[in-house]
């Protein structure tokens, strides 16, 4: 029988203070747990039956349907939730800098919707881009939407939290650090590198103004026909699959 207190601390890891405190995070659904488990620590896995016999080995605590619809984050519970611990999270400026020379990354600067957080991890696993620098003000990329939303890609894609003006002022000089800007310049038409790091921002302001005094090359995604009547802007999640789809034809 599932018992109250562990209810009760699932339900906690809904919340950053408590997944910052226990260094943990909560998962649901088959094929999410299955792609977690591969990459990360299993500290409780709670199950149907049917889950738990077609995963032998596992330490698995075998519940009701009733009884995992009550741990449930969700609201339409699935066969297995587990409790997961984090990644360490520790990366120095040293290995940023040496990373950046030999590969693209990405950077988010203050994105707030979890939904676009975790489509932003499965468009760089899509892409081939190992590790996302997530500003502190970014939705925390463990919260249960934001896993939810990776889709598995978070066993994939080390997402690190940084202060990104110090982490881009660290870099050297002859980095190229790109960022997307409605004053930018045709993505189509400016050279791109196979490595270096892209910064998207935040939902409704963009990169914010500490973070832009270190972007180097500013780019912009055209609408069609250039001129005609069109939205604002386009989803930042949108808009990082477009860039990240432009980088790597170019590679």
């Amino acid at each position: 029988m599932l018992g109250k207190n562990k209810v009760k601390h699932i339900h906690s890891l809904e919340h950053r203070k408590h997944r910052k405190a226990e260094q943990a995070f909560v998962a649901e659904g088959h094929k999410l747990v299955g792609d977690l488990l591969g990459a990360f620590q299993p500290r409780t896995i709670i199950a149907t039956a049917a889950w738990a016999h077609a995963h032998p080995g596992l330490p698995v605590e075998i519940v009701t349907d009733e009884e995992l619809g009550r741990a449930s984050l969700l609201k339409h519970p699935q066969d297995v939730l587990a409790v997961f611990a984090m990644r360490p999270d520790h990366i120095d400026a040293t290995a940023v800098a040496s990373m950046v020379r030999k590969e693209l990354c990405l950077a988010i600067d203050g994105v707030q919707d979890p939904g676009n957080v975790g489509t932003i991890l499965r468009i760089a696993d899509w892409f081939g881009i190992h590790h996302i620098f997530c500003s502190e003000s970014t939705a925390d990329v463990y919260g249960p939407k934001c896993v939810q939303a990776t889709m598995g890609a978070l066993s994939r894609v080390h997402a690190h939290t940084v202060s990104l003006p110090a982490l881009l002022s660290s870099l050297p000089a002859s980095t190229p650090v790109y960022g997307t800007f409605l004053n930018g310049h045709n993505i189509y038409r400016e050279p791109l590198t196979p490595h270096g790091l892209i910064v998207m921002g935040n939902e409704g302001n963009g990169i914010s103004p500490d973070v832009a005094t270190h972007v180097t090359h500013r780019l912009f995604i055209p609408s069609h026909p250039v001129g005609a009547p069109t939205s604002e802007s386009l989803n930042v999640a949108v808009a990082t699959a477009i860039v990240c789809a432009e980088f790597r034809r170019r590679s």
